[in-house]
């Protein structure tokens, strides 16, 4: 399944990060072709490799291995003289270095962006933290944390509940996206002139920059959004709405679209009923609209709503667990698993790279790395 034509294959990385968002940035990178080499910390690594449930069958954490295939490992302890100028040596013959250290720990450790690019002026180091280097240096970058401090929390669960979080670390994720995308552009820069450079990347900016619509209306509009549910501050209806057996996801984003939903639904007057023929009118009347649609969704089961919504060009969908959404993405030929061989010959399934690319694929070659012995 190995491609010998990748993308990044000729680039080395050392990878000094740990938990998610940089893991997740190197593996983007590892699985374009790049060589990656994690650094962990004896005797137990990296800090995901305890936690757990759920585990694999022979009892490794499934979070580390969701973030680390296609990558090598080694165990150093950078407070250890020997270990730390090994890990020089390799950040020194390295394409690019990622940490996601609190700001001043490489630079005590003699392993900061300055000194080591001022000794390979070719080096492209990448540092990931919670909230810059600055006043804020000093607080821990958990995506909980935020998740809260940076808003989304305020818009994520119903309007009268409790703000919520993510059903899943989307921060951490967020900023090994944009640590990735940062250090693609800083060596495309130095294909260019020969220069590396450092790339920075905080989780803090990286949530506000992901908060899109939502953002620039404070920004821009000088509004600041609340908790709409399912619900979406500018379309309508884009929401759940309940069906015989369970909610189906509606997202009309236009005219057209709300105008076959009336069609399939036997609700054809709502097309031309001025409270609904816009999209403005619909947001402001959003609640006698989903009243409306309640009478006849609630008739037949959520799944052959979507199917003759979908037939007449209207986005729905059923509410899937996880099970139902990796089913789903097998039946559209999306292959979104792909197996890894590991070091016994067996091996673990793993979620694809979406990134589809004709002339350099994406390589799957190693399943993620056990721990390796501490040096004695």
């Amino acid at each position: 399944m190995t491609s010998p034509h990748t993308a990044l294959g000729s680039l080395n990385v050392l990878d000094f990060s740990r938990v998610l968002a940089g893991p997740f940035a190197t593996m983007v990178l590892a699985d374009l072709g790049a060589t990656v080499t994690k650094v962990e910390r004896p005797p137990l690594g990296d800090d995901t490799r305890a936690w757990g449930p759920p585990h694999d069958d022979r009892g490794a954490a499934t979070y580390f291995q969701s973030v680390n295939r296609n990558k090598t490992s080694v165990t150093w302890d950078l407070a250890d003289p020997r270990d730390r100028a090994a890990a020089r040596r390799a950040a020194l013959g390295a394409d690019v270095v990622v940490e996601n250290f609190r700001p001043g720990v490489m630079e005590r450790l003699g392993l900061g962006p300055d000194e080591l690019c001022a000794e390979s002026p070719r080096l492209v180091y990448c540092s990931i933290t919670g909230f810059g280097a600055g006043p804020g240096a000093a607080l821990p970058g958990y995506d909980l944390l935020v998740q809260a401090v940076g808003g989304l929390m305020s818009i994520t669960g119903e309007p009268d509940g409790e703000p919520q979080k993510v059903g899943v670390a989307l921060v951490d994720v967020l900023a090994g996206l944009f640590a990735s995308v940062g250090v693609l552009a800083a060596l495309r820069h130095r294909d260019a002139t020969g220069q590396g450079q450092r790339v920075e990347v905080d989780l803090l900016s990286s949530l506000l920059a992901a908060l899109v619509n939502q953002g620039a209306a404070y920004t821009v509009g000088g509004v600041v959004p609340q908790r709409l549910g399912n619900r979406h501050p500018s379309i309508a209806p884009y929401e759940l709405i309940a069906c015989a057996d369970r909610d189906l996801a509606l997202a009309v984003g236009n005219d057209r679209q709300f105008r076959a939903l009336c069609g399939v639904t036997g609700l054809d007057d709502l097309a031309d009923d001025p409270r609904f023929a816009t999209n403005p009118a619909r947001v402001a009347h959003r609640d006698l609209l989903a009243t409306a649609l309640r009478a006849p969704l609630r008739g037949l089961p959520a799944a052959e709503w979507a199917d003759r919504l979908t037939a007449a060009g209207v986005p729905a969908g059923v509410v899937n667990d996880v099970a139902g959404a990796f089913r789903l993405a097998e039946a559209l030929g999306l292959d979104p698993v792909v197996d890894l061989p590991r070091d016994d010959g067996s091996t673990v399934g793993l979620t694809r790279n979406p990134i589809r690319l004709s002339a350099t694929p994406v390589r799957y070659s190693t399943a993620p790395p056990t721990l390796p012995p501490a040096r004695s």
